[in-house]
């Protein structure tokens, strides 16, 4: 194996809408996101659920992510909720 230690690249997921992802960052803990559009290098999501220790709630807003971001590593997203290959044509 030619792995060198603690540089396993995440698996890359095709970034679709309607997809729903959660934020790995650990001050964004319990927030989640659903992909709205993805313009190539951006996915436009709407913020389905708030962190869990928001004082301000952002459900509902508009945010843009970066799809380079959209891999589960400590400050990326993971994927919790995919959507069939039908429904995003």
């Amino acid at each position: 194996m030619n792995e060198t230690r603690g540089t396993r690249k995440a698996e890359a997921v095709a970034v679709r809408p309607g997809q729903v992802w959660a934020d790995n960052d650990r001050r964004e803990k319990g927030r989640t996101v659903r992909v709205d559009s993805v313009d190539g290098r951006f996915a436009y999501c709407t913020v389905l659920t708030a962190r869990d220790n928001a004082l301000n709630p952002r459900v509902g807003h508009s945010t843009r992510i970066a799809v380079n971001r959209m891999r589960p590593t400590a400050t990326g997203f993971r994927l919790i909720g995919d959507v069939s290959e039908e429904v995003s044509r």
